[in-house]
């Protein structure tokens, strides 16, 4: 389609303004990131955990605590993801990799998908100083951080000139909307008007031009964008794209089981509550039976923590820092790797289901991505049915 708004370009190459947001476990896979490219905008994979969408693979795992097994398993599943994102997207748009930096295995994340023929990086859940480093084999590779305000940018971009590498984009996440892990230290600093898009931009382009990088990096916000409204608005405050997540989750094309999508798209503002994660980092989801169970015996749980390598029930070892395993009481204490791939697989009353804040453009319709980014892009509603245009009357 024909943008009103100009293209994102990023790393030489020109697409809609447009960008999937990657999300774990399995969520965003190659049917939904290769069908948003197909459409001439970004898709991304999320990294952690694509073995779920392999049967093969999940055999090799099953009852298997060895880590160099279990590693293995994972990066064959997120080469194969990416050739069949990039197969299906037809050479359209751009296939982009998320890799959170609080996954302790980020550097072999990374490299494969370098290796694999990602045409970017995405990092966030954590400052990712060193991903010139691990990408520095692959030049063509775009790299973008995902940060929330403009200190964050200051430090990543001054940390990056001195390598002699600049982001070829930075998502800006609003932790006060997004869903998933949030880019706040606690939960109480969500709502800090330091996070807001015009405090942000704004702040963002005079940082550029006191580092001479003015024009060069693209600023991509994300976290409550529901509206070709709101493109509207972010675009006059100096923004080059948006970034959306469950918006895209609940797609036709969506990787998840039918039953996530309804869960995510199903939820009223008072299901959506912030909780501290196990890796560390506030996060926003759907109060499901077992996060409403979780929150009421957190406080327990806390007591109970200790430091002891066992309670890694799936013997992955995901993350960096696990408030489980490494018995940290003040954050999460469960295993988010079973939680999160138990909503992939649409078990309503174990999973745990990440969401953003804000309504979806579509209410509770499930519609096919290429009605997204139009709507987005000129404010062309699809034609919904009389249950789904109630639904987003009332939300």
């Amino acid at each position: 389609m024909k943008s009103p708004f100009p293209l994102l370009r990023i790393r030489g190459k020109s697409v809609l303004p447009v960008v999937q947001g990657g999300m774990g476990v399995g969520v965003s896979a190659h049917r939904l990131a290769g069908s948003v490219a197909k459409e001439g905008a970004v898709g991304t994979l999320a990294s952690v955990d694509l073995k779920h969408h392999h049967p093969d693979l999940l055999e090799q795992c099953h009852r298997v605590r060895d880590q160099d097994v279990l590693n293995q398993a994972n990066l064959t599943a997120l080469d194969r993801e990416i050739k069949m994102a990039k197969d299906l997207s037809g050479g359209e748009g751009l296939i982009a990799v998320n890799v959170m930096k609080a996954v302790a295995d980020h550097p072999a994340y990374v490299r494969q998908a370098c290796e694999s023929g990602a045409d970017a990086i995405v990092m966030g859940a954590g400052l990712p100083f060193d991903l010139p480093e691990m990408a520095a084999d692959y030049p063509n590779v775009a790299l973008v951080p995902i940060l929330s305000e403009v200190r964050g940018i200051a430090l990543v971009l001054k940390k990056w000139m001195k390598k002699g590498r600049k982001p070829d984009a930075i998502v800006i996440e609003h932790p006060r909307y997004a869903g998933g892990h949030l880019g706040a230290a606690k939960i109480e600093d969500l709502k800090d008007e330091k996070f807001n898009f015009d405090i942000v931009l704004a702040g963002a382009l005079e940082l550029f031009k006191e580092m001479g990088v003015e024009n060069e990096i693209p600023l991509i916000v994300a976290g409550g964008i529901n509206s070709h409204e709101k493109v509207k608005d972010v675009f006059s405050w100096g923004a080059s794209g948006v970034q959306l997540g469950t918006a895209f989750a609940v797609s036709t094309e969506g990787d998840a089981h039918p039953n996530f999508k309804a869960v995510l798209a199903g939820a009223r503002d008072e299901d959506i509550v912030e909780f501290m994660s196990v890796a560390g980092l506030p996060a926003r989801g759907v109060l499901t039976p077992w996060l409403k169970n979780y929150l009421k015996r957190e406080s327990f749980l806390q007591t109970k923590a200790k430091c002891d390598a066992s309670r890694c029930t799936t013997g992955l070892n995901c993350l960096s820092t696990c408030g489980l395993r490494d018995g940290i009481a003040k954050i999460g204490q469960f295993c988010i790797d079973s939680q999160l791939a138990a909503a992939l697989k649409g078990e309503v009353s174990k999973g745990l289901f990440f969401r953003g804040a804000e309504s979806l453009p579509f209410g509770s319709a499930m519609r096919p991505v290429k009605e997204l980014i139009d709507y987005l892009l000129t404010g062309v509603m699809p034609q919904l049915n009389q249950e789904d245009e109630l639904q987003r009357a009332i939300a």
